[in-house]
């Protein structure tokens, strides 16, 4: 492939995805918080769920290293 078609394919590459960023419903401030916020409290609540679940088996191998010690 010579270097003009490859500069040629790199402009129309570039090109149809400005094309398709222009098609974009981008949210407004308000929207955008909302959704922010809604990430962030599942993360939250995600975060939370895999600590209990760590510490409840943490935990549990204790008590059974303990029993067989």
């Amino acid at each position: 492939m010579s270097l003009k078609a490859r500069w040629d394919n790199t402009v129309e590459y570039f090109r149809s995805v400005y094309s398709e960023l222009k098609k974009v419903h981008w949210p407004s401030r308000t929207q955008l918080i909302g959704y922010t916020g809604v990430v962030l409290l599942a993360v939250a609540v995600v975060g939370v769920i895999i600590w209990l679940f760590d510490w409840g088996l943490s935990y549990l191998m204790q008590l059974i290293f303990d029993a067989f010690s």
